[in-house]
């Protein structure tokens, strides 16, 4: 999908002088997952650029010509040639217009001022044609929202168009920085009334006079007004540079933001919170959407500012609390900025270019581990069953091991195989040019790699499923954290064991699915037989090794051996603990026949839906079975189909309670896993990813 991007007349694309249109494009563009498709178009005399493509448009100015129409007739003439799929205007909502009267494409808009300030949208008839003619329409605030829709009649699909990007800064988490700021107050901004520095500058002077140890530094110019304050301790350094505007934020103790006007958002709350400012800014406009932790003045006069920062001066854990909390809850980084538009993009891309409806038969490339090296000793896994289902929609499905290839590849020039995986990925895509490509736990596939493919093929899409925890409760959090984000900005979706809702972090487009079971592989009906055991567990640490690993200790060993000196009459088939090999493969099928109850016990603390795939193996395989109430399972099994425990002590009571009731243990065996082949088996999981990844509106069980 070609992209091009058109700033307003005379927006300075140079760190030079760069404006926040300017800065908001930079940062985001060089990161997007469509950056290689993306150009910039601009108009400036500064020759320093960013390292973007970027092409300058010189204009010939003609008497009684609009420069706006002579820009975008230059815009134009490149236009035609270029065939752009998707124009994205920038605060300019007249170019709109300009632009529709000459060629018909996808147009995205951007508001980072007030649209009932900008020719183009002051009427109501002028911002109705924006929304019939736009794709979506940006704005960086709340407020701006609220202005745009002053008047406007519309419905849900219609505010649907219309979507709040804030601008963004890069996110530091470096809390010590706290402890290196100097007694220093920052105004950063135009040096006028507006912005509220005449304010500013007579409060400065009596605070400085005040207190002897803090100093004042103001960045900023203003050719149209002149206001001049002197004193020993206040530096006026004029326009700076972006990047030592930041620099001077770190070391500054508290940022002031006293404005007049009604700010659209406003970088420099922003920006200060990212650096731990203790920042004061005005009620004005969306200022009070810039900062995270701060003080919203409710009067907007020197008396009241004056008290503010003398608050902040003499009160040191107020002071420190604000930049504390400033940098701890700061959210809108660069990546999560540019994540949020690609979203967008793509939205256009897959609404535009590439639609499949429920009939389509797709080209599959799904890559995960089938365990080839193990000699069909993990060959019942997940990644088996979810292939097992996209084959038997009847979708064409091309299969990579990408584990065994690592394994099969590795050379001296090649330490861990990884570079023979990605071109083998790389190429096959090429050649078998797939509609989707599916990954589960790829780790060794290189994210920047896929992002390139897609840029290259952007009717192509990209999914992930994941079933590890990835919760703060459960083990291996920050590495299994990584992994999937390390994907994420490459995908178009995501799909995980776990809520996704329960997640301390942000994953976009991300859906739950449940552990699936199959009917070629999960074939045993044990409701029908009499087992000779009562309840099977089992571990499966060691899973490479195929043996227990030496010295390893679960905490779910506690919590067995606790049970089972509370079910003393109870005959348990425990492996993977106590000096008890797991079991894998068919000797794995031919154990659990033995049992009639199974309990489904995961690692770390309990957390919404998540449970490991062995709840599929005994449900699947008609095994009573126990499940912690706290992974809300309830909310998919009733207690006629699964058996939910509050406590050891509960879990105890019940496991000897439907011992001695084989009747009522068979009915609620056999009740739960017709119910997880009818609704969790593997052509549904499989389907549902499809569906999600495409936007089809399809009712599944468990998605509410």
């Amino acid at each position: 999908m070609k992209i091009s991007i058109l700033l307003p007349y005379k927006e300075n694309f140079s760190p030079e002088y760069a404006g926040a249109v300017s800065l908001f494009v930079k940062d985001t563009v060089k990161i997007s997952s469509f950056k290689n498709s993306i150009k910039v178009y601009g108009n400036t005399n500064y020759k320093k650029g960013f390292n973007i493509k970027y092409q300058n448009l010189n204009l010939k100015k003609k008497f009684l010509n609009s420069t706006s129409k002579l820009y975008v007739k230059s815009f134009l003439n490149g236009e035609l040639k270029r065939k752009s799929d998707l124009i994205e205007i920038h605060n300019r909502p007249l170019y709109v217009k300009y632009i529709n009267e000459k060629i018909n494409t996808n147009l995205v808009l951007y508001y980072h001022n007030d649209p009932l300030s900008m020719s183009g949208s002051i009427s109501e008839d002028e911002r109705y044609f924006l929304l019939e003619r736009c794709k979506f329409i940006i704005v960086i605030s709340e407020w701006i929202k609220k202005r745009f829709l002053k008047n406007l009649k519309v419905d849900q699909s219609i505010l649907r168009k219309i979507i709040v990007i804030p601008h963004s800064t890069n996110k530091i988490n470096k809390l010590h920085i706290i402890n290196k700021k100097n007694k220093t107050i920052i105004f950063v901004g135009k040096l006028n009334s507006q912005k509220g520095y005449d304010i500013f500058g007579n409060v400065i002077l009596k605070i400085l006079d005040k207190n002897k140890k803090w100093n004042s530094i103001v960045v900023g110019d203003e050719e149209r007004e002149k206001l001049t304050f002197e004193h020993p301790r206040l530096i006026v350094k004029g326009f700076i540079e972006h990047n030592k505007v930041i620099k001077l934020f770190e070391k500054s103790s508290i940022a002031v933001v006293p404005s007049r006007w009604e700010e659209p958002l406003g970088r420099t709350g922003l920006e200060a919170s990212s650096r731990g400012c203790a920042t004061i800014v005005s009620n004005r406009g969306g200022l009070p959407e810039t900062i995270t932790n701060g003080i919203i003045l409710k009067k907007l006069n020197e008396k009241e500012l004056f008290k503010q920062i003398q608050i902040l001066i003499d009160n040191y854990k107020l002071r420190k609390k604000l930049q504390i909390k400033s940098i701890k809850n700061f959210k809108l980084d660069h990546k999560f900025i540019a994540n949020k538009i690609d979203i967008v993009r793509r939205k256009i891309n897959e609404q535009f270019f590439f639609n499949i409806d429920k009939k389509s038969k797709l080209k599959i490339i799904h890559i995960t581990n089938f365990n080839q090296r193990y000699f069909g000793r993990l060959h019942f896994n997940t990644g088996t069953r979810i292939n097992n289902g996209l084959i038997r929609l009847g979708h064409n499905v091309l299969s990579i091991s990408d584990r065994d290839l690592v394994s099969f590849s590795k050379s001296i020039r090649d330490y861990n195989g990884a570079k023979f995986l990605n071109n083998l990925v790389e190429k096959t895509i090429y050649n078998f040019k797939p509609d989707l490509v599916i990954l589960g736990h790829a780790d060794r596939v290189n994210s920047d790699m896929l992002s390139d493919v897609k840029n290259k093929f952007p009717s192509i899409k990209t999914s992930q499923w994941f079933l590890d925890p990835i919760t703060k409760k459960g083990p291996d959090y920050i590495k299994n954290k990584n992994r999937i984000l390390d994907k994420e900005k490459s995908c178009d979706t995501n799909f995980l064991t776990t809520d996704p809702k329960s997640l301390d972090f942000s994953l976009n487009n991300s859906f739950y699915i449940p552990n699936p079971c199959d009917p070629s592989i999960d074939k045993l009906q044990n409701f029908n037989q009499n087992p000779s055991l009562d309840i099977f567990y089992a571990i499966s640490h060691g899973v490479h090794r195929g043996i227990l690993r030496p010295g390893k200790l679960d905490e779910r060993e506690v919590f067995i051996k606790k049970l089972i000196n509370r079910c003393k009459d109870i005959e348990f088939d425990i492996y993977g603990m106590f000096d008890r090999q797991p079991v894998w493969g068919n000797d794995f099928i031919e154990i659990i026949s033995n049992s009639k109850m199974g309990l489904n016990l995961s690692r770390g603390k309990p957390v919404k839906y998540y449970s490991s795939d062995r709840i599929a193996q005994l449900m699947g395989n008609g095994l009573l079975t126990f499940i912690d109430e706290k992974t809300k399972y309830n909310d998919f099994f009733s207690n006629n189909e699964l058996v939910f425990y509050k406590s050891i002590d509960d879990l105890s009571e019940k496991i000897k309670k439907f011992q001695k009731d084989v009747r009522n243990l068979k009915k609620i065996a056999k009740n739960g896993h017709h119910k997880y082949h009818k609704y969790f088996n593997s052509t549904k999981v499989a389907n549902y990813i499809i569906d999600k990844t495409y936007g089809i509106n399809s009712k599944y069980y468990w998605d509410n």
